[in-house]
């Protein structure tokens, strides 16, 4: 049985969601597609159904194989579509978004592997996420922006596909510089007003605590390679 374009979409969105910290449960699917919950429930019964899916105790979607084969298909498609049209024809990360997501269901195998290889077989999207199928991209080992302390000198990593969803929170993220490998110091964190401020480029921002959450950072001094301690030289005549 053929996969339908919409099938496609609801595994690809399954498959960008576990990039994040939060379990994938329905209704967290149904905010990040923007659709109601009567119809996220029939499109799980019928993707659990055709094998594509299963549904813990907790209500928790997990792609089966053959869910997630055809999933990181799709979000491999989407995230090469994404560096070409932002990498050679600059666009930005909103339009890039949203023209990959029209041109991804039409793309074929032979013209995914030669945009690839044009691309010169990139390890990630635009926003750092990667791309199954591409080498392998170095671990920073980061943690959502929200989780940093007051202080904290980081490096973004990545911007989850979660916030690629949200078309004003990835328009002020490409105007306000925050992208892959950007330098930030978190300024201050206000729990009591829900926000947190960095400086990026010497400007100060200011973004909610929900929205930081979807920007993945890490210590570049937490990966520097310790220095071995220097060896003492016994003196003559010590024991050793």
């Amino acid at each position: 049985m053929e996969t339908t374009p919409a099938i496609q979409d609801y595994l690809g969105a399954i498959y960008d969601l576990t990039g994040g910290d939060k379990p994938v449960i329905g209704a967290r699917l149904a905010r990040h597609m923007h659709v109601s919950a009567p119809s996220i429930t029939e499109a799980l019964r019928r993707m659990q159904r055709e094998g594509y899916i299963r549904l813990t105790g907790r209500k928790e979607i997990r792609l089966t194989t053959k869910g997630r084969g055809i999933a990181e298909t799709m979000a491999r498609r989407h995230r090469l579509l994404e560096r070409w049209l932002a990498d050679v024809l600059g666009l930005d990360w909103s339009r890039a978004h949203d023209e990959a997501h029209r041109l991804e269901h039409a793309l074929s195998p032979v013209v995914e592997e030669r945009l690839a290889q044009l691309l010169g077989m990139p390890s990630t999207c635009p926003h750092g996420n990667p791309i199954p199928g591409m080498p392998v991209p170095e671990n920073h080992h980061p943690v959502p922006l929200s989780q940093a302390a007051a202080g904290q000198d980081l490096v973004v990593d990545r911007i989850t596909e979660e916030a690629e969803a949200d078309r004003q929170l990835l328009h002020f993220l490409w105007e306000s510089g925050i992208r892959p490998g950007a330098q930030l110091t978190v300024s201050e964190i206000a729990p009591y007003a829900g926000t947190i401020s960095i400086i990026v480029e010497g400007r100060t921002i200011t973004m909610g605590l929900v929205a930081s959450g979807k920007i993945w950072v890490y210590d570049p001094a937490a990966l520097a390679p310790r220095r071995p301690a220097p060896r003492v030289r016994a003196a003559r005549g010590a024991v050793r």
